[in-house]
């Protein structure tokens, strides 16, 4: 996927497994609404001018041309945020054209999260903050084995997939 920056925001340090083009930067303390938030914070403070999505990193089925579209220039147009549901009542990204510290605070901290309502008390908020959302597609986090059969029927072609079959766990079968 084309970007300016990448940055991935790590609890650690990162192994063999990190693509080149990649600034890490260490995880901030606090919940995750806070974590979040300062993310937001980080990629205002290194480019303040520039648009920030944040993924989560268990969604693996995402692919770059699920976000070509409304990440391009014109897709961008007119365009506030970016949110994208998961089907657990989360949310698996959250961009915002103008990120600053302080819109990331006011839209990040106290949402209650990993519930089945975090996703939606998110879209409130940026819905109250007045800003023109651009909703990406619905997708499943894995979060549990379930998840994982789930998400590697939905992407069969993926290394997800292929590494979920050599740790002995095969996707679900369609019925």
């Amino acid at each position: 996927m084309p970007a300016g920056r990448r940055v991935l925001v790590l609890d650690g340090e990162p192994g063999g497994w990190l693509p080149p083009g990649w600034e890490v930067v260490a995880q901030t303390g606090g919940g995750l609404d806070e974590r979040l938030a300062a993310a937001f914070a980080h990629a205002a403070r290194v480019a303040p001018h520039a648009p920030a999505l944040l993924v989560g990193m268990d969604t693996p089925q995402l692919s770059a041309a699920a976000l070509a579209e409304p990440l391009s220039a014109a897709g961008r147009a007119g365009t506030d945020a970016w949110y994208g549901p998961a089907a657990d009542g989360g949310f698996w990204a959250l961009g915002v054209a103008r990120p600053t510290a302080e819109l990331a605070a006011r839209l990040l901290h106290g949402v209650p999260m990993s519930t089945a309502r975090t996703g939606a008390t998110l879209l409130e908020r940026l819905a109250a903050a007045d800003l023109t959302i651009h909703q990406l597609p619905s997708l499943t986090d894995v979060d549990t084995v379930e998840d994982a059969r789930r998400v590697a029927t939905e992407a069969p072609d993926s290394r997800f997939a292929a590494q979920l079959v050599t740790v002995g766990l095969k996707p679900e079968v369609a019925s």
